[in-house]
């Protein structure tokens, strides 16, 4: 049990205990640090937390666990594309897609616990990976690169390797996003999507993967904003108690349920974030995540909420103190340190880029990155080779020598144009292709993906 009851403690505290918010800054505000003495659960850092590097990392998680040790910090360090900690040169080990098509576990177990290694000496105690969604629909604009695959039992056994490994390092795990983002063609951010398949194929396909988690003992699951009519017509699965007691119950889990961002419009849109929040306490979710770079007034609207919706009965004050016992119950300590084997993770990224078609003489070549927006869980990171110059959407990419040209997620952007490349570098998921000039599909960036490519183009001839 947690140190805290519903006799011990005030709703207040058992309220902010369940709140997991991000501040922008790479130090602890002040206004932070005093609800962190109050009791809040924890604080979830992004790019603009780490901007400053590692050490300055350490010191703000420090600084967090000096205010509250109880505090759980969390990140997203996905590898590959979604980085955190590596936000200004790149992850320096591949992504789930790329690891996926290595086709090694012991490789994605390495890298999960090199992960874990470093956040642990950052002092973050919750990473929210691994992405257990089963990439099912190539025209995913926010999952793709993220997930291990299409295959539900390949990509199983890659999310119980990396959690084994991860945790292994000392860092609890977050198995994401709950029940199953992958076959959906929106983006939970900006939309409520429909994962509009029956039961039988929800629960062979979208829960492998949580079901090998929660056997691989995840310390964590996290939920998602998606509409599964099969379970729940009406509510998203955040605040869906049918849809999480499918993890409940079906798959007989009682870790700690964290909520994907409760500021996406697929939680909140037309309810408000602290509506929200009520809706998946009592749906059974535990920790909070309200979203990036937010304030503290949102965090005590949120609060006051909480304590409202107990004392009207829409929330018992009994599912708030279980959410606090599991939240304190998480799994933390030390591990196993485990360095990036450089060599390893070039092989695995070797196994997994793909060629389409015979590259030409590439001698004299120019890099072209054509400049596209990443999705939001992304963000604004490096990717590509570095370019010799850059072209809009809809521009023809043609000069007077040779092109390679860098794209993202081409099938599904239509304005993209290849026709005039010598050869295209496709960073994102390697969706269909009409044909056209040769492809190399990376299946995500990462500094060995970037390696990997620049081998195949210099045997080729590219000369820099």
């Amino acid at each position: 049990m947690s140190d805290l009851t519903g006799n011990q403690q005030s709703l207040d505290r058992l309220a902010l205990r369940v709140l997991l918010p991000a501040f922008p800054g790479t130090t602890l505000a002040r206004e932070v640090a005093d609800l962190l003495v109050e009791g809040l659960g924890g604080v979830c850092l992004f790019g603009s937390n780490t901007a400053d590097g590692p050490d300055a990392v350490a010191g703000l998680t420090a600084a967090i666990h000096a205010a509250a040790p109880y505090a759980v910090v969390a990140v997203d360090e996905e590898g590959g594309d979604v980085t955190r900690l590596h936000a200004l040169q790149g992850s320096p080990v591949l992504g789930p897609a790329a690891l996926g098509a290595a086709g090694d576990l012991e490789l994605t177990r390495e890298t999960g616990a090199a992960i874990g290694t470093e956040l642990a000496a950052a002092g973050i105690d919750l990473d929210l990976g691994p992405v257990a969604d089963v990439n099912s629909d190539p025209d995913n604009p926010v999952i793709g690169t993220r997930s291990f695959g299409t295959d539900a039992a390949a990509a199983a056994a890659h999310t119980a390797a990396w959690v084994a490994g991860l945790q292994g390092a000392g860092v609890a795990a977050c198995a994401k996003h709950f029940p199953g983002h992958g076959d959906t063609a929106q983006d939970s951010h900006l939309a409520l999507p429909t994962v509009d398949v029956d039961l039988p194929t929800l629960l062979a396909r979208e829960l492998a993967p949580f079901a090998a988690a929660v056997e691989a003992r995840v310390a964590s699951v996290m939920t998602s904003h998606i509409l599964v009519p099969a379970v729940d017509p009406t509510l998203p699965a955040t605040l869906s108690r049918p849809v999480l007691g499918l993890l409940r119950d079906h798959l007989g889990y009682d870790g700690v349920l964290v909520t994907d961002a409760l500021d996406m419009a697929g939680a909140s849109a037309g309810r408000g974030i602290p509506e929200a929040a009520v809706l998946s306490l009592a749906a059974g979710a535990d920790l909070l995540c309200i979203g990036a770079d937010k304030d503290v007034a949102l965090v005590r609207e949120i609060q006051a909420a909480i304590v409202a919706a107990v004392r009207a009965g829409r929330l018992s004050e009994g599912r708030l103190v279980e959410a606090v016992d599991r939240i304190a119950r998480m799994p933390r300590g030390t591990g196993r340190a485990t360095a990036v084997d450089d060599a390893r993770q070039l092989a695995g990224a070797r196994r997994a880029v793909m060629v389409d078609g015979a590259l030409p003489d590439l001698r004299g070549a120019e890099v072209v990155s054509v400049a596209t927006a990443a999705n939001i869980a992304i963000g604004e990171v490096p990717w590509g080779l570095r370019p010799d110059r850059t072209v809009r959407p809809g521009q023809p990419p043609g000069g007077d020598r040779p092109v390679v040209l860098q794209v993202r997620d081409a099938h599904r952007r239509p304005e993209v144009l290849v026709e005039g490349a010598a050869v295209v570098v496709e960073w994102g998921w390697p969706g269909p292709y009409a044909g056209g000039p040769p492809r190399i599909c990376t299946r995500g960036y990462s500094r060995p993906g970037a390696a990997a490519v620049t081998e195949l183009l210099r045997k080729a001839g590219w000369d820099r």
